[in-house]
C-alpha cells in the first residue's frame, strides 16, 4: 500500500566547562526558596531572571516516573530519560519528515532573535542556533533538562511560558512544537507572542492532531489503540487543557492579530506497514514516540478517568501497544505546521 498524501491548508495545487548561565529561571513572587537564587545578567533576559540553584534542579516523583519540580503538576507528563528520549525521537522524525527543514516560516537568512517555547530537551533550539550563529536563541521550559554544552548563542530559561514574558521582546521568530495540547489558555499565549514579536516577524507552531487516523478501514473504530487515543482528550480535560488544540489554531492566531495564517499538514505513519524505506523509518520513530506517550498517559492522566480502574487502564494499554505494532493496521497521525506573521 502506498503512503498517504501530503496535504496543505488551503489544499496545494496538482511538504563541561559549560557556561554557568546556560540555563536560567524566571523570578516570581511565589517561587520556592528565593534565598537559593543569585541574580545573574543575561543579555536576552530581563534582570528578573536568575541562575538555577539546587531547588530548581530538583524533581518530583510519582508512580515511578519523574516530573518537573518548578510549578509542580502544571505539566502532567514526565521529564525523565524516557520522556527526553521521546522528545529527541520526535525531533529526528520531524527532520526525516520535512527533509531536514527545522521550520517552514519564511524568516529570511539573518534572524537576530529566536525564542523556542516549551523547548523540552532544547534540541530544536540548539540546531537553530547552529544554523544561525549570529542569532540569539532562547529556549524556555518548565524543566531544567537541557544540556550544558550548547552553542554560544543559545541559552535556556526555566519559566512558565503562559506567564508574563520576562525574557525580552522584539523577537524575529517564535517557535512552538507539541505544546498546544498542554496549554491552559492558547489564545492568551498567542496574544503575548504577538505583542513580543517585531512587526513583520513570524510565529510557527508544529503540532500533532493526537488522533489515530486510518484511510483504508484496517483500524476498526473500536480498536484498543483508537479507543486509547480517544480517551486522551477526556483525561487531559481534567487538567484544563485541550489535547487536540493543534488542529484548530487558525482562529486564535487571527484573533491575536496575525495575518498570512497558513497550515501545512503532513500525514505521519506509525507501525511497520509503510513500504518506502524513509517512511518506514519515520513510522518507527512515530511508533516509539506514541508508545512512550501512552505509557506516560497511563501513569498519571488516565488515573483521572472515572470510567476505568487501574487494572482496566493497564489492560487497555497492553492491547493498544499490541495493535500499534500490527503491520495489518495502516494508521497515521497528522502533523500540522502553522505559520503566521505579525503585520509590518
Amino acid at each position: 500500500m502506498g503512503y498517504p498524501d501530503v496535504y496543505t491548508d488551503p489544499p496545494p495545487n496538482p511538504l563541561e566547562d559549560p557556561a554557568e548561565d546556560t540555563i536560567a529561571v524566571a523570578d516570581e513572587a511565589n517561587a520556592e526558596d528565593d534565598d537559593e537564587f543569585e541574580a545573574e545578567p543575561f543579555d536576552a533576559v530581563s534582570n528578573a531572571s536568575t541562575s538555577i540553584k539546587s531547588s530548581l534542579l530538583e524533581h518530583s516523583f510519582e508512580n515511578g516516573r519523574r516530573y518537573h519540580k518548578y510549578r509542580n503538576g502544571r505539566y502532567p507528563i514526565p521529564n525523565d530519560d524516557v520522556e527526553q528520549n521521546r522528545d529527541d525521537m520526535k525531533h529526528a522524525m520531524m527532520l526525516e519528515l520535512t527533509d531536514g527543514q527545522l521550520f517552514f516560516a519564511p524568516i529570511g537568512d539573518n534572524p537576530q532573535k529566536i525564542i523556542d517555547l516549551g523547548t523540552g530537551t532544547g534540541i530544536w533550539a540548539i540546531d537553530v542556533a547552529d544554523k544561525f550563529p549570529s542569532a540569539e536563541v532562547l529556549g524556555v521550559d518548565l524543566s531544567p533538562i537541557q544540556p550544558t554544552w550548547v552553542p554560544p548563542n543559545c541559552k535556556f530559561l526555566v519559566d512558565d511560558i503562559e506567564d508574563e514574558w520576562m525574557n525580552g521582546d522584539n523577537w524575529d521568530f517564535v517557535h512552538m512544537r507539541c505544546i498546544s495540547p498542554w496549554l491552559k489558555d492558547t489564545s492568551k499565549l498567542l496574544k503575548t507572542a504577538y505583542q513580543n514579536l517585531k512587526p513583520g516577524a513570524w510565529i510557527e507552531i508544529q503540532e500533532f492532531d493526537g488522533r489515530v487516523n486510518c484511510d483504508d478501514g484496517t483500524i476498526a473504530p473500536d480498536a484498543p489503540l483508537k479507543r486509547f487515543y480517544d480517551l486522551i482528550p477526556i483525561a487531559m480535560a481534567k487538567f484544563g487543557t485541550t489535547f487536540n488544540a493543534g488542529e484548530n489554531l487558525r482562529e486564535p492566531l487571527e484573533n491575536a492579530g496575525f495575518v498570512n495564517v497558513n497550515c501545512k499538514v503532513l500525514k505521519v505513519p506509525f507501525g511497520p506497514w509503510p513500504r518506502n524505506k524513509t517512511m518506514r523509518l519515520i513510522a518507527h520513530y512515530c511508533l516509539l514516540m506514541m508508545v512512550d506517550l501512552m505509557s506516560a498517559m497511563a501513569v498519571k492522566p488516565f488515573k483521572k478517568l472515572e470510567t476505568l480502574n487501574e487494572v482496566e487502564i493497564e489492560l487497555l494499554l497492553a492491547a493498544a501497544k499490541k495493535g500499534i505494532v500490527d503491520p495489518k493496521q495502516h494508521g497515521y497521525i497528522k502533523y500540522f505546521f502553522w505559520t503566521a506573521q505579525k503585520p509590518e
